[in-house]
């Protein structure tokens, strides 16, 4: 069974629920099948206020320093998110709740600005979009990314961002303006070019033929965009790897990069239930090519090769991508670092305007 416009095929419970259940056939269905079939799923939006809105890390495999994560769980359902393991920490499943259950910041202007404002704070490019998409459909009416581009845009704040949705463009006006001042890069991220694989692979999100657009107006905007080929799945779509750092180049891409598939915790049995549904003619062989690039497990956390892998079909992959960059004249010379150097915090009046202490 499928459900339309999701990209998980069950609800399975988190890694630490206490209480388990199993799937059982009364036999209720074959009796109705002629009946009509059960509504799509909506999706439910849930406000988070938070007490503070940047995360930081130390990981050497991430480049950056600080995030910001607009929103948690995403509604474009992707069947291979490493994000989907995150539901588990409110007690939802990395399934289906992952996709219909979305969580966003409430005051995420009003918390920025507070941050920005600590003495002590110290200016690093903020990536958004490094775990869930930040430009999902929910943003189209909730406007919280938009609100902390305006926050980062008003005190020159450099910013990366990631994403595989065309609403990206309503920010050009943003975006452009940053760019002017070396204080913005933007990754579009392309699976795949097969509109039918994208259908079932990450569902929800813009085709195809709207990241390449996408991508080519933000060049003619002056923005600086790179190309991400991720995440590489071998037998599925990684013999697209070629076709697609071509396509984006065409469109004005200057930078790319790729990072192969993985499987953290609950995605592991997600994915193949994925895979056994859409490809199972050649489900064990994809994840068995998976463990090859893993060190024989279905994932492996070690920093350094989590994002790359290992072994000959890993190797293999690097290199094609190596030609295929020389050939279409991709990272042909280093991307720019953003500039912190114009970063101006919030000034005390600014404050006392935020929480309403500056008004007569």
């Amino acid at each position: 069974m499928t459900l339309k416009n999701r990209g998980a095929l069950s609800n399975p419970e988190s890694r630490f629920e206490i209480k388990t259940h199993e799937i059982y056939d009364d036999g209720w269905q074959s009796i109705n099948e002629d009946d009509e079939p059960l509504p799509a799923l909506e999706t439910i939006l849930y406000p988070e206020r938070a007490k503070s809105i940047i995360t930081r890390n130390d990981s050497p495999d991430l480049g950056f320093e600080q995030s910001i994560n607009p929103y948690r769980g995403c509604e474009h359902g992707c069947i291979y998110c490493y994000a989907r393991p995150a539901h588990s920490y409110v007690n939802l499943s990395p399934g289906i709740d992952f996709e219909t259950k979305i969580f966003y910041k409430e005051n995420p202007a009003t918390l920025l600005e507070k941050e920005l404002s600590k003495p002590k704070y110290i200016c690093k490019t903020i990536m958004i979009g490094a775990n869930t998409d930040p430009y999902q459909p929910a943003e189209n009416k909730l406007k919280v990314t938009r609100s902390i581009l305006e926050v980062l845009h008003r005190y020159n704040h450099p910013v990366a961002i990631i994403s595989k949705n065309s609403l990206i463009e309503r920010d050009i006006d943003l975006l452009a303006d940053m760019a002017k001042k070396r204080l913005v890069s933007v990754a579009i991220s392309i699976t795949t070019l097969d509109i039918n694989l994208k259908r079932t692979l990450e569902p929800r999100t813009s085709t195809p033929k709207a990241r390449l657009r996408v991508i080519r107006q933000l060049r003619d905007a002056g923005i600086p965009v790179r190309v991400m080929a991720a995440p590489m799945i071998p037998m599925i779509n990684d013999k697209e790897l070629e076709k697609i750092l071509e396509q984006a180049a065409e469109a004005g891409a200057k930078q790319a990069s790729y990072v192969l598939i993985r499987l953290p915790h609950e995605v592991k049995d997600l994915f193949k239930e994925w895979l056994h549904t859409h490809y199972p003619d050649r489900a064990d062989h994809v994840m068995s090519l998976i463990k090859q690039m893993r060190g024989g497990k279905e994932y492996d956390a070690t920093f350094g090769k989590r994002m790359r892998g290992e072994g000959q079909f890993a190797e293999l992959i690097a290199m094609r991508f190596k030609i295929a960059c020389r050939r279409f004249q991709l990272n042909i010379t280093p991307s720019k670092g953003l500039d912190t150097e114009q970063f101006r915090p919030p000034s005390p009046q600014n404050q006392m305007d935020l929480w309403g202490w500056g008004q007569a």
